[in-house]
């Protein structure tokens, strides 16, 4: 394999320089890692302080939102007018949206400001994984994505403490100030040190596609975070909204088909490498929601765990991940990038499908080691799958390509959010309904009441055994799910991505 050259963008910083840009780009992940988990340790203390508690999941799909549909956009223009031109905006857009949301005086206004934040966010997501592909060379790749990965592994335990320490010992709304020292120090480090290499063309920017990638895929998520929530899947609402989605999506195409620089241009879904990078990518979004949906619920309501302890059976994943992340290089230099994602693949599906053998109320160490496994497995599959395919774009379609990705990987996990709840929620509507006679006045009402019943021991041991039961029922029938989605993922990366990807072998 010929390794795709450092300086074919920027031009050649040197080591120093790029540690200090790593060094940014991390702290810029973590304003996006850090924002969903910080936020939802404070919870009651915001609805405690400004009300709408039957608004507030709103704070997570509003961010969840404006992040996903506008990354392919920012994904474009950080190949129009620079990575650094972007990344700084979408900086100061989401230091904005903290400021704002620290100063919010109702549920409304803090929802909007999430919102806000969610657009910078989504800068984040399409341009730190294009810099670091721009700046480091492919034999370096993996080690940079190890560390990226960090970030994410960091955030998960930090995020919450740090959540749960403002609400009770400060104040909620320091869960946003701290954003601010932190993407101050970054945006300096990038206007610092990061140097673009300009494009040396005219452009034109394609507002119309851009307007209608912003509805389309708005329309589509709006339809997934409502659906079975906010409405049933087959009522009038939903339905009205998926038939939206469609026409727009239609419209769409017909758009960017007709558009001079489009905003998703045509080869991102022809090259057979940006397909089955897509494809492994949106495999990626649901493996990743699941288990971080459903696996601390599953913690506390079946093996009695605390929340802290709850917490850190999830961030088992974040450890193996980053490792696998840092150490995948010396495998896909070896390999290649097909089969090295080939063997994460296989052992995230290990891990995903051995969940349901479990035995109920099984010792801690089994789900944290099927837990390990998969953020092993996810290690091997996503680096490098995006290193392979930033290797083979020149860098004037490198955002575009990889924006696209990101995108997948997020809408897999709108998509798995929906789909995974719907099944959690299905399973135990459907204990509640068949429980036995004796049990029916001691039993919550509803799905809502399950876990707090649980957590909050106000059952009697039989109502407790039984709920318990539902509990390790609908968890392992998420993990199903999952194991679905894990062969799925298999045979795209198998059937779909190359076996040898087309590098390129100069700077372009």
């Amino acid at each position: 394999m010929v390794p795709d050259r450092a300086d074919d963008g920027p031009a050649g910083p040197d080591r120093s320089r790029r540690n200090l840009v790593l060094v940014a780009l991390m702290l810029t992940m973590a304003l996006s890692a850090m924002d969903t988990t910080i936020v939802a340790t404070a919870v009651p203390q915001i609805v405690d302080s400004i009300g709408g508690f039957s608004l507030f999941t709103w704070l997570f799909s509003i961010y969840l939102l404006t992040q996903t549909v506008t990354i392919p956009v920012y994904g474009k223009l950080a190949d129009l007018y620079g990575r650094k031109a972007v990344l700084c905006v979408g900086i100061v857009i989401f230091l904005a949206g903290s400021a704002l949301s620290a100063a919010a005086w109702s549920m409304i206004a803090l929802i909007a400001f999430r919102g806000l934040q969610g657009l910078g966010a989504g800068s984040i997501q399409a341009t730190v994984q294009t810099i670091a592909g721009d700046l480091y060379s492919l034999e370096e790749r993996g080690k940079v994505q190890g560390w990226l990965s960090s970030v994410w592994g960091m955030a998960a335990v930090l995020g919450p403490t740090l959540g749960g320490v403002f609400a009770d010992y400060v104040s909620w709304r320091w869960i946003f100030l701290v954003n601010l020292p932190i993407g101050a120090v970054a945006l300096w480090l990038i206007v610092r040190y990061l140097h673009d290499r300009p494009t040396g063309r005219a452009h034109h920017v394609d507002y119309l596609g851009s307007a209608m990638i912003l509805l389309s895929c708005g329309a589509l998520l709006f339809g997934l975070l409502q659906g079975g929530a906010a409405w049933p899947w087959l009522s009038a609402p939903s339905i009205a909204t998926f038939v939206l989605t469609f026409v727009l999506i239609v419209v769409t195409i017909l758009v960017e088909r007709r558009a001079r620089e489009p905003v998703v241009p045509g080869w991102v879904w022809t090259r057979r490498v940006l397909a089955g990078s897509n494809l492994t990518y949106l495999g990626v979004g649901l493996l990743t929601i699941g288990p971080s949906t459903f696996l601390p619920t599953y913690a506390q309501s079946v093996l009695g765990l605390g929340a802290v302890a709850a917490g850190f059976v999830l961030a088992s994943m974040s450890l193996t991940w980053p490792l696998a992340s840092a150490l995948s290089h010396r495998l896909y230099l070896r390999i290649g990038f097909r089969d090295t994602g080939l063997i994460g693949t296989v052992l995230a599906l290990a891990a995903v499908a051995a969940f349901p053998l479990l035995a109920f109320q099984s010792p801690v160490w089994q789900p944290v080691a099927l837990t390990m496994l998969l953020g092993a497995g996810m290690g091997l599959v996503s680096t490098p799958i995006v290193v392979g395919l930033q290797s083979t774009v020149p860098y004037r379609q490198r955002g575009t390509a990889t924006g696209s990705i990101m995108f997948t990987r997020y809408l897999g996990q709108s998509l798995g959010a929906a789909i995974f709840g719907a099944i959690a929620n299905s399973t135990l509507r459907h204990r509640l309904q068949d429980a036995p006679a004796h049990l029916h006045g001691s039993l919550p009402q509803g799905i809502d009441q399950v876990t707090p019943d649980i957590v909050g021991h106000r059952l009697s041991p039989d109502a407790l055994n039984y709920l318990q039961h539902a509990m390790y029922a609908a968890t392992s029938h998420v993990y199903l799910a999952l194991t679905v989605c894990a062969v799925l993922t298999l045979l795209a990366v198998l059937l779909v991505v190359p076996r040898k990807f087309p590098l390129l072998d100069s700077p372009s």
